[in-house]
C-alpha cells in the first residue's frame, strides 16, 4: 500500500512527447469550413464578387462617355447592313474574329489595334472568341472583289490549307432590300444614328451602292464619300454575295490611322 501511494501520476502526453499532439490547423483545414457551410460560402462569395464589381464599375461614373469619338466612323449603309446580317446568318463569326488586340504580333500581322468606336454601331458586336481563320477587322481593301468572289466559291482554290466551306450559292440568291428600312429603324431604336431620311431612302440607297452609274448623290450625301460603290460580284442584279463583299470591303477602312491620335486619358 505504501508503494502504491508513492507512485506519481503519469505526465500528460503533450509534456512527455509521447502520443498525439494537437495539430495546428492549415489553410486547407480552414477552407473546409467554407466547403461544408453553404451559407457562409455564399455570403463570402457575394462579398468578393461585389468588391470586384465595384472596382470595375465605379470608375465609369467619372467618364462622360466610355467610347472615344473617332473621325470617320459612320453607320453601315443599307447594303453593308444586309451583308453584315448575312455574315451573322452564315456563322462567319464562329471562325473569324473582328478584334485586333494591342500586341506586337497581332498589330504587325493585321494592322492597328481595334478601337471601341469601330464596334459602336454593332448590335451584336462581332469580336468573336476563336480564330480558325484570320481576323477580319482590317480586311477591307486588302483583297480585290474578284478575290472575294473566288474565295466564296471555292476557298481551297485560293487558300489551299483553308477549312472554310463553299459559299458560292450566295451569288445565286438575289435580294431587293424590301425590308432593309425596317432593319435600319430597329437599329435606330438601340442608338445607331440613322435619321428618318436614311430610313426612308434605305431601299433606294441599297440599290444605288451596286450601280456606279445610277443616282448615287443621295447615298454619298447621307453616308459620306468613302462609301464603296460598284458591282461587287460582277454579275447582274444584287445578290447576297454583293452585300457580303460590300460589308467585308468596308471593315477597317473608316478610320484614317495615319492621322489618328488616341486620347491620353483613355
Amino acid at each position: 500500500m505504501a508503494n502504491e501511494s508513492n507512485k506519481k501520476p503519469p505526465m500528460p502526453a503533450s509534456a512527455t512527447g509521447i502520443g498525439d499532439r494537437p495539430k495546428k490547423k492549415t489553410f486547407l483545414d480552414r477552407h473546409q469550413m467554407l466547403e461544408r457551410n453553404v451559407t457562409l460560402l455564399a455570403v463570402l462569395s457575394l462579398i468578393v464578387v461585389s468588391i470586384g464589381g465595384i472596382v470595375q464599375i465605379a470608375p465609369l461614373f467619372w467618364l462622360e462617355n466610355t467610347i472615344e469619338d473617332v473621325e470617320g466612323m459612320r453607320p453601315y449603309t443599307p447594303l453593308e447592313m444586309a451583308g453584315r446580317n448575312i455574315y451573322i446568318r452564315e456563322g462567319c463569326y464562329v471562325c473569324h474574329s473582328q478584334m485586333i488586340r494591342p500586341m506586337r504580333d497581332e498589330v504587325e500581322r493585321y494592322g492597328h489595334y481595334s478601337l471601341a468606336a469601330e464596334s459602336q454601331y454593332d448590335h451584336p458586336f462581332q469580336w468573336g472568341s476563336k480564330r480558325t481563320g484570320p481576323d477580319l477587322a482590317r480586311v477591307g481593301g486588302r483583297y480585290s472583289d474578284e478575290w472575294h468572289v473566288d474565295h466564296l466559291r471555292d476557298p481551297q482554290a485560293v487558300v489551299p490549307e483553308s477549312v472554310m466551306p463553299k459559299y458560292g450559292y450566295l451569288e445565286d440568291r438575289l435580294i431587293e432590300g424590301e425590308h432593309i428600312g425596317e432593319v435600319l429603324a430597329t437599329n435606330a431604336i438601340v442608338g445607331v444614328p440613322y435619321t428618318e431620311e436614311m430610313i426612308e431612302n434605305a431601299q433606294a440607297d441599297f440599290a444605288a451602292q451596286t450601280d456606279p452609274f445610277g443616282d448615287i448623290d443621295g447615298l454619298l450625301e447621307r453616308y459620306g464619300e468613302t462609301v464603296n460603290i460598284r458591282n461587287f460580284d460582277g454579275a447582274p442584279g444584287i445578290s447576297e454575295a454583293d452585300a457580303l463583299i460590300a460589308y467585308l470591303q468596308m471593315l477597317g477602312t473608316l478610320v484614317d490611322f495615319s492621322t489618328f491620335t488616341p486620347v491620353a486619358s483613355r
